[in-house]
């Protein structure tokens, strides 16, 4: 059996609002047209459960699924494009901090990297399965500035084609000296961000898998609090015989439901594409993720050494906004048990001043062991000299420690 729902979904006809109702069964068509709805006409309307109808065979369910997802990504892929054409706002940049070390050791951003970590889900709903049974994972992280963030994730098989996962994370920032328009120093106020996440994925055949990811983000800073909601959605295919993983990830899609101020802040929206893989019996797999794929032109500044008598030049030729799409990463793996990632993101080292800068600069390193039920890693990288950042995850898995 499978739920029928009934949606209310906001338009504009000759700028009035009008509203109609949607019916639907399939989930992802749910979770869609929601986001959909927040992202162009900043209003979240609800769904209802009107009953069940029989589900069709297993068969003509997954090419339905295909068809669907396949139209959706691309659907939203044009969405996030047209909407990120208004630039997005800071306060929500926390949204592409990785929830997994290997991740963060990989480049930050890396959509297609198939791990036995159920933190790396965080950038691909489709990288959850029923392999992840019963697992569970803790996040740390040390970042620049003294802020620390902290998460776990859980997830679960439903049967041997869907899994689950829920997970939360906090974004934390120290303490800062809260002022008036004047300067006068008010107190002291501790900026935060909080994250709740739901994963829901299947299988589409054998190779292919869709997955979406709902968010839930609280923003507290001194007297100002938001909150939005943003969706993930993801395809991922993957040949386990050439070790051949392809994603294709629109990220953030949302809005949000309660501002700071009268301004109405966008989410990061982005159209992410990852590939990775092995070849023959070399134990390294390469990957190439692109990202900020709503807008070509990423400009920066070339400072110099920071003196005054220099002029900062602009950089925005065909390479450099090339290259500021693109991270490239290889992962030592000789067993499930063991890993070494390093990794190169032109992005972070340009859009530091070319002063500041350290040799180290746009490179991340991350390594992780696996010791029966447990698993930990590490990931370290310098943006620039005067900031590191360390990372550590946990994960165990339920099932290996009764057994």
């Amino acid at each position: 059996m499978c739920a029928i729902f009934q949606g209310c979904i906001l338009y504009f006809v000759n700028d009035y609002y009008c509203f109609d109702f949607v019916y639907t069964s399939d989930l992802f068509m749910v979770v869609f047209l929601t986001a959909y709805n927040i992202v162009r006409n900043g209003a979240f309307y609800s769904w209802r459960l009107l009953g069940f109808e029989a589900l069709i065979t297993d068969s003509v369910l997954s090419m339905r699924y295909i068809r669907k997802i396949t139209y959706i990504v691309l659907f939203c892929m044009s969405c996030a494009i047209k909407v990120s054409a208004s630039d997005t706002s800071p306060s929500y940049s926390f949204l592409d901090i990785p929830a997994s070390a290997q991740v963060y050791g990989l480049g930050g951003v890396n959509v297609s990297n198939i791990s036995n970590d159920i933190n790396s889900i965080d950038q691909n709903p489709a990288l959850m399965g029923p392999e992840f049974e019963r697992q569970l994972g803790f996040s740390y992280m040390r970042y620049v500035g003294g802020s620390n963030f902290a998460g776990f994730t859980y997830g679960n098989g439903i049967n041997d084609r869907s899994a689950w996962a829920v997970g939360a994370r906090y974004f934390g920032y120290g303490s800062m000296k809260e002022t008036d328009a004047a300067g006068n120093v008010l107190g002291d106020f501790s900026p935060l961000d909080f994250l709740v996440s739901g994963t829901y994925s299947h299988d589409l055949n054998d190779r292919w898998r869709g997955g979406v990811t709902l968010k839930m983000i609280y923003s507290g800073y001194a007297d100002y609090t938001a909150f939005a909601v943003a969706t993930d959605l993801g395809v991922n295919y993957y040949n386990a015989d050439k070790d051949l993983s392809f994603s294709v990830v629109v990220a953030n899609l949302g809005g949000q439901l309660k501002r700071f101020t009268d301004t109405y802040e966008r989410l990061p929206i982005d159209v992410r594409l990852g590939w990775s893989q092995s070849f023959g019996s070399l134990p390294i797999r390469f990957s190439i993720n692109a990202w900020n794929l709503t807008k070509w032109s990423l400009p920066y500044y070339e400072t110099g050494d920071g003196s005054t008598d220099q002029q900062p030049e602009f950089k925005d030729g065909f390479m450099s906004n090339l290259f500021r799409h693109l991270i490239f990463s290889a992962c030592y793996l000789p067993s499930e048990k063991f890993f070494v990632g390093v990794s190169y993101n032109y992005k972070t080292r340009t859009d530091m001043s070319t002063y500041s800068r350290s040799i180290l600069s746009g490179f991340s390193l991350g390594a992780g062991i696996r010791v029966k039920a447990f698993g930990v890693g590490m990931a370290f990288s310098q943006p620039h000299k005067g900031a590191t950042t360390f990372m550590v995850n946990f994960t165990t898995n339920f099932n290996d420690l009764i057994h």
